[in-house]
Formats: structure tokens, C-alpha cells, sequence
């Protein structure tokens, strides 16, 4: 028992940083209808930049909120810049233009951060806890505390803002949402905003146990991506559960199988998902009159 509920916290740990990852794939999928394939670029972004501020100098706190803000600016200029002057054609032209962008920040981060990984300082120092046998590092729990702190933050900021109101309004029906003084462009930019905001919070969550490379992001990416086919594309709730569900198989099968098979899981479930219920687990079918 104490073998499992280790395997157990491990797989909700992962979970928890897919969820993240699935969020931000989720929240530019509605906005625009499209595949942000460079998603896993920011939480990549989030953990390198967060040690290159603290290189320079700053507090932890402090070098974690810059590299967040960085990375959400560096969200809006690339949906500005390669994004917004192909938006309304082909969702596939928008899906090869965040590929191509996923490659160029991969290949800027080489450059400016160089190949080596770089570790972050724990959030907090000591030992880690004790639960019925099995132990949970304190970094853990910060991930399990960020992954909610987010969830709610985004819920509260979707139902109870104007602003959150407008962004809704703009991924279920732009046109409409204009004619009621929505500027669903402004809302699109801030969408790319908050899932690469969304995405350093899982890279710089992470980096303390795992640290990170410019390279870290194309398999996370796989995973998020994976975790939001799984709960459901486009429903941020059925992202988180597809994350945690997601992580909970990856843990039990490199526990009870074998740990190579580890990183298959995420292609294996997500062609499953696709092939049985497109619409993911929590996702509901849909008539579509033409």
C-alpha cells in the first residue's frame, strides 16, 4: 500500500503540470479554434527565465513573477506577430504557424540560455513530509497548491469579470460578441497571454525537482496536448481531470509495468481518445445543423 499511494502522489504531481499545460492548449482552442503547438515553448520559457532572473540577482518571488509576466508578453507578441495576420482562414495555416513558432523559441532559448540545464532553488527548503509511509517533497505541494490557486483564479476570472464575461463571449461566438463591443482581437492576444502564463507556472513549478534545458518543452507539450484530448479540447475542467488522469497512468504503469514504457502513455491514450471518443472523456457530442 505504501508502494501505491507513492505511485499515487508521483502520478497526481505529473497531473497536476499537465493540467497546467492542458489549460493553456484549452483556453487558445476556443478562442480561436486552433492548436497552439507552441504551449509546451512557454512552460519551457517559465523555468528558464525564472533561474536567468534569479542569476541576476533577484528573489525567488520576485524572479517568478517577472519570468511569468515575460512569458505572457512573449504569449501576446507571437499571437500578435504570426498568429493575427492569418486569423479567420484556415485553422490548419494557424496550427503550422505555432509549430514553426514552437521551433523558433526552442532555438532562441538555445542561443540565449545555452544547452546545459539549469537548476531552480526549492520554493521551500526541508525535509520532505510523511504521509502513511509514503513521502511528499515540498515542491509537490507547492504544484498541487499552484494547479488549484490557477483553476480557481481562472473560474473566478471567466464568471465573475466583466473581463472574463468577454472572453467567453469571444470563444463561443466572436461575431456575435462584437456586435455586442467585445474587441474579440484584444480578447484572442489575452488568451495567448494567459495560456503562456499559465505555462510558466508549470515550468517554474517543476524546475526544483526535474530542473530544465531549452529543449524541456516539445514532450511536455505532447503531454498537455494529450491531457486536453483526453478530458475533453476546449472545456477547462475536463483539461484539469485529463492532466490528472493522465499523470495517475503514466505513474502506475511505470510502477507496475515498466518505466520505459513511461512517455508512450500520452501517444498511446491520446490515439485511443481519438479513435473511441473524440470528444474526450468529459466532453459531451454536439449536433451541428447544416
Amino acid at each position: 500500500m505504501d508502494e501505491l499511494l507513492q505511485f499515487l502522489i508521483a502520478g497526481l504531481k505529473n497531473g497536476s503540470i499537465y493540467a497546467l499545460v492542458a489549460l493553456g492548449f484549452t483556453i487558445v482552442f476556443a478562442a480561436t479554434g486552433a492548436i497552439n503547438f507552441a504551449q509546451g515553448e512557454f512552460f519551457m520559457l517559465g523555468g528558464m527565465l525564472g533561474v536567468f532572473f534569479t542569476e541576476l540577482g533577484l528573489p525567488l518571488p520576485l524572479a517568478a513573477l517577472a519570468a511569468i509576466a515575460a512569458t505572457a508578453a512573449i504569449g501576446a507578441a507571437f499571437e500578435l506577430l504570426a498568429v493575427r495576420p492569418i486569423a479567420g482562414g484556415d485553422p490548419l495555416r494557424i496550427i503550422m504557424v505555432t509549430i514553426g513558432g514552437a521551433v523558433v523559441l526552442r532555438q532562441l532559448a538555445l542561443h540565449l540560455f545555452g544547452p546545459d540545464e539549469r537548476a531552480l532553488a526549492p520554493f521551500t527548503e526541508g525535509a520532505s513530509l510523511k504521509l502513511f509511509g509514503a513521502a511528499i517533497e515540498r515542491q509537490t505541494v507547492w504544484i498541487w497548491g499552484l494547479t488549484a490557486l490557477a483553476v480557481i483564479a481562472l473560474a473566478l476570472l471567466y464568471r465573475r469579470t466583466a473581463f472574463g464575461r468577454a472572453m467567453r463571449a469571444t470563444s463561443i461566438q466572436r461575431d456575435a460578441a462584437r456586435l455586442v463591443g467585445v474587441n474579440a482581437n484584444a480578447m484572442v492576444t489575452w488568451s495567448f497571454a494567459l495560456a503562456a502564463a499559465l505555462g510558466a507556472v508549470g515550468g517554474l513549478a517543476v524546475a526544483p525537482l526535474t530542473q530544465t534545458a531549452f529543449g524541456v518543452g516539445a514532450g511536455m507539450g505532447v503531454k498537455g496536448f494529450a491531457a486536453a484530448i483526453l478530458g475533453g479540447l476546449g472545456n477547462p475542467v475536463a483539461a484539469v481531470g485529463g492532466g490528472l488522469i493522465l499523470g495517475l497512468l503514466e505513474s502506475l504503469t511505470a510502477g507496475y509495468v515498466n518505466p520505459s514504457y513511461k512517455d508512450g502513455v500520452a501517444v498511446v491514450v491520446m490515439l485511443v481518445v481519438l479513435f473511441v471518443r473524440p470528444q474526450g472523456l468529459f466532453g459531451g457530442s454536439r449536433r451541428v445543423k447544416v
